[in-house]
């Protein structure tokens, strides 16, 4: 493997500049090599794009072309900018700033400060939910720690979306937020927030990116200053960037385009905290003239996960899809990725605990091994598995279930109810343990219905409702138990799961885990509901969840196992169903619709048999050259290349798209992209079937367009709008 994404623990630094680019694959090297203009790199998953841009970099420097001090390289986490600063230092360029946007402004506001404005720079906000919870009592809002939690997120993306607290209601309206209090009531705690802020000379973080913002605008000579000291820009995970961020960009350029961006629109995941790919999408439209580099050779993964991988974005829809890139596999072959159906959520942890524990067996390090999940609550379940076959596990990006607050609070109040018995009015005419908890749980947040929406609150229920199950399995497993019992247990688990654990298995939820990669990786609680989430309602948000699930599989180097569970607990019934993500990609499940094929006895689905054929390259219909651009797959032929559309077709089903996503209040490319109606306008489908084989046109799609795109494709007239649809 010539183009390896690991480098050496003792790396030689390269003698010269053409050593900067040896072992590099030939689109890396283009990146390399690329150093003046404006340049867009489309990176996919596993494909080297640190390595890719670090030695960029690296290249500029040591012939000669970038001075170190000049070029700021800017990326979203200090754990990326340090790996990248690392790199950088192993090849011979250690001048180069490598920073985090948050850090690279602040920088440049406290040395500008007493120039712009005089005095001292105002101190950070240590706690910025401690100043929104006093912000709120002064507004006469009572905020529990949830709540408390989730109204900083919204004034956190109210920040970098540049809303002030005015306008908040109806931003958060318009991008369809699920405010977790009256957008009213998050407008008045907003405003008082930042006015406490100015009454006390204090700034948070997303101020540092604002007031930076503010004095490059008013203040030319500084910007001006910025620009000499700056000549050349790299940024990171340009997916991720929220308008604040490509605003202070844009400052940092002024009118030049030494610019190189890198990113990758289908592993956007962060929209929920301002994230917008559309400047990456855009990037072409705002520079005609740049380089643009795609990097689809993944070396990260075997070509059975690159396969499901590609299939899963395959079947996405929406602007982000249209620009997706199908990945080439440069590793070895592999075992192809294990679907597990289990009758319940217990068993599904049990079965995954004891496939984790055969890895270990056979060699794999419990450090190479991750249990990914859709929320935190479903932790508890995976650890009490892991802990109770004597695996260790550690947890990332979340508390462990036993030391969350809430889980805390709970024990706390049935430790109090277990000692006080029949004095507690909470427990009157309660008879059986489950309900007991119930009640006990009543007052700490738990409902028999989940809240609706997501963020903290909905974490909380989940947590306290795992409890609630646990007392009703423990109920079944020992029908004479009480409350005493039960606290009993709850100490138990709680004191095996906090054993000391050097190498383990990382449990972290799918968000957590970008970034990472493991040897072997187990998605699991695939269902409907979870995955997508229940609260994800429209199309934008459901392709996001489908690129959650992509990220999850696209962390796997070797082995992928993926599970869901048809019932909650041992008993229940069994009416979940697998994802929908899934449908078409394991064994047996249909194309599109309703779960199918057979499970044997150790929960392992039987498909039909026949393996879904592994897709070759794409090759142009008209000249034979081999297609990596998704839009071009869906076309069968080059951009450049002859077309043999019919533009009255291709018209008219663009004059109709216009009413339908008027009708359906969403933007035209929710309901077809322009590629997939030119698609459609060159193949002229006479069915269902043939339509549906076009790129872009799934069955969700076929069910709600399909009779209107096949009757404009034959000619005919439309007929009036079904008022019943």
């Amino acid at each position: 493997m010539t183009a390896a994404t690991h480098s050496s623990p003792f790396p030689q630094v390269p003698d010269s500049p053409d050593a900067v680019l040896a072992g590099l694959d030939p689109e890396q090297r283009e990146v390399a090599t690329a150093l003046h203009g404006p340049v867009c790199v489309l990176a996919g998953a596993g494909t080297g794009k640190t390595r890719a841009i670090t030695h960029r970099i690296a290249y500029g420097v040591r012939a000669g072309i970038l001075q170190p001090a000049s070029v700021l390289a800017v990326t979203f986490t200090n754990r990326a900018a340090g790996e990248m600063r690392g790199r950088l230092r192993e090849l011979g360029a250690g001048g180069v700033q490598a920073r985090t946007f948050h850090s690279a402004a602040l920088r440049q506001l406290q040395y500008f400060w007493p120039k712009a404005v005089g005095g001292d720079l105002p101190r950070l906000v240590e706690r910025k939910v401690q100043l929104v919870a006093e912000a709120a009592a002064r507004c006469r809002i009572r905020l529990d720690r949830n709540e408390l939690r989730d109204v900083t997120g919204e004034i956190e993306w109210a920040k970098v979306t540049q809303t002030v607290p005015a306008d908040y209601p109806a931003a958060a309206v318009k991008a369809g937020r699920e405010a977790p209090r009256d957008p009213a009531e998050i407008s008045q705690v907003y405003g008082l927030y930042e006015q406490l802020k100015r009454d006390r000379a204090m700034i948070d973080f997303e101020d540092v990116l604002l007031l930076t913002v503010g004095i490059l605008q008013d203040r030319h000579d500084i910007a001006d200053q910025i620009r000499r000291q700056y000549q050349h820009f790299v940024v990171d995970e340009y997916q991720d960037v929220s308008p604040l961020q490509q605003r202070l960009l844009e400052l940092w350029l002024g009118d030049r385009d030494s610019l190189c961006v890198v990113g990758d629109a289908s592993q956007t995941i962060y929209s929920f905290t301002g994230a917008t790919p559309d400047h990456l999408l855009n990037f072409r439209t705002r520079h005609p003239d740049a380089t643009v580099v795609k990097l689809v050779r993944d070396y990260r993964s075997t070509p059975q996960v690159v396969h499901l991988a590609n299939g899963l974005l395959g079947q996405a829809e929406g602007r982000a899809a249209e620009h997706r890139l199908e990945l080439i596999s440069q590793r070895e072959p592999g075992p192809d990725p294990a679907y597990t159906e289990y009758a319940d959520e217990p068993a599904e942890a049990e079965g995954t605990a004891r496939r984790i524990r055969d890895l270990i067996a056979a060699g794999v390090p419990a450090g190479e091994i991750a249990v990914l999940y859709r929320i935190n609550a479903q932790s508890e379940v995976y650890e009490q598995a892991l802990a109770d076959i004597g695996v260790p596990y550690q947890l990332r990006g979340a508390e462990r279930f036993f030391e969350r607050q809430e889980v805390r609070k709970a024990i706390a109040g049935l430790r109090s109810a277990a000692r006080f018995g029949d004095n507690d009015p909470l427990l009157d005419d309660v008879v059986d343990l489950p309900s007991q908890v119930r009640a006990v749980l009543s007052g700490n947040g738990w409902s028999t219905q989940p809240p609706a929406g997501s963020g903290a609150v909905r974490d909380q229920w989940e947590s306290l409702a795992a409890l609630v199950r646990l007392s009703e399995d423990f109920t079944k497993a020992r029908g004479s138990a009480t409350l005493s019992d039960l606290i009993t247990e709850l100490d138990e688990r709680a004191a095996a799961q906090h054993a000391p654990t050097v190498q383990g298995v990382t449990l972290a939820s799918l968000h957590a885990a970008k970034g990472l990669e493991w040897d072997a990786v187990f998605l699991v609680g695939l269902t409907e509901g979870m995955m997508p989430i229940t609260y994800a309602k429209t199309d934008e948000q459901v392709e996001e969840e489908r690129r959650l699930l992509y990220v999850g599989v696209t962390r796997a180097r070797l082995h992928l196992n993926l599970s869901w569970a048809l019932s909650r607990s041992p008993g229940g019934r069994a009416g979940r169903r697998p994802s929908r993500f899934l449908n078409g990609l394991r064994p047996g499940s249909p194309a599109t619709g309703t779960r199918g094929g057979a499970v044997d006895a150790g929960g392992v689905e039987r498909g039909s048999g026949r393996k879904r054929g592994r897709r070759g390259p794409v090759q142009c219909r008209v000249c034979g050259r081999t297609l990596t651009d998704a839009g071009e797959m869906k076309l069968m032929r080059c951009e450049d290349c002859p077309s043999d559309m019919d533009e009255a077709l291709y018209e008219r089903l663009r004059e109709w798209r216009v009413g339908q996503a008027k009708e359906l209040g969403q933007p035209a490319f929710c309901v077809f992209t322009d590629k997939t109606l030119m698609a459609i306008a060159e193949a002229v489908p006479g069915s269902e079937a043939e339509l549906q084989q076009i790129s872009g046109v799934g069955g969700r799609k076929v069910e709600r367009f399909g009779t209107d795109v096949l009757a404009i494709c034959a000619g005919e007239e439309l007929g009036g709008v079904d008022e019943e649809d």
